[in-house]
């Protein structure tokens, strides 16, 4: 698919050369998780050792486009995507990088992670909404580290992080979508009657949700992926393997 060709071309054009502290026979410093047979490159989305896809989009807290590699040499980043209305995984997705946030300030690191929830409803999803999304789950949104990215639109949505990133998402009828089930395979979840548009559907018209890929990225700062968690991770876990990374630099 689309991202499998855009991570082929960057190994290509770096010459696999690898930056920071690794030395020259790991990307990464965390071991590889237990996946039995399977290869990550089979994955759709990036996985351990792969290089983080470069995309750039608003982030309207910001006032500013951000690329998702714009920290690469300088910080770790973590990148989650989401929608507002959910009420599933995403916000237990977003807590897990509030989590993160919060350990930063305290320990004195805010200015050495980036944190990139992304949303896939970026109709819906303004930039009032982002904010309040992300008070209500503990981060700090008006902060330098707190970078909420929003395509401009639906198609833009779905071009990046769709194809892109690999992260699937679907817009299906709420009777159709599986919200008896919040799995680590990523569920669709209920929410209101509004169309891309932003108007109100028409009751007869039927509500809509998403089902969609629950994937949580931490990146070292040389831009390769040491976990790609596909679901909703433990907020300890992550910052014990952040702690481990951010040690080997």
């Amino acid at each position: 698919m689309e991202r499998r060709s855009f991570l082929r071309a960057s190994v290509v054009a770096s010459g696999a050369v690898l930056a920071g502290c690794l030395g020259d026979d790991s990307n990464t410093v965390l071991d590889g998780p237990e996946m039995g047979d399977v290869d990550p490159e089979a994955l759709v989305y990036p996985a351990h050792g792969q290089e983080l896809p470069e995309v750039t989009l608003p982030a309207p807290l910001h006032d500013r486009d951000v690329s998702t590699t714009e920290y690469v040499g300088e910080r770790e980043t973590l990148l989650t995507f989401i929608f507002t209305r959910c009420p599933g995984p995403c916000p237990g997705l977003t807590v897990t990088l509030s989590h993160v946030q919060l350990a930063a300030m305290e320990q004195g690191y805010a200015d050495e992670v980036a944190l990139m929830p992304t949303t896939f409803d970026p109709a819906y999803d303004d930039a009032d909404r982002l904010k309040e999304f992300s008070e209500r789950n503990g981060a700090d949104p008006t902060a330098e580290n707190w970078l909420f990215l929003r395509p401009s639109s639906p198609e833009e949505a779905d071009e990046h992080i769709n194809d892109t990133f690999g992260v699937g998402f679907e817009e299906v009828p709420v009777e159709d979508s599986p919200h008896d089930d919040h799995d680590h395979e990523g569920e669709g979840h209920e929410h209101d009657s509004e169309d891309h548009d932003g108007e109100t559907l028409d009751p007869d018209e039927g509500e809509t949700t998403f089902s969609h890929l629950n994937l949580v990225l931490l990146v070292n700062r040389d831009g390769y992926v040491e976990r790609a968690y596909q679901r909703v991770p433990r907020p300890d876990e992550v910052l014990d393997d952040l702690e481990t990374v951010r040690d080997a630099y």
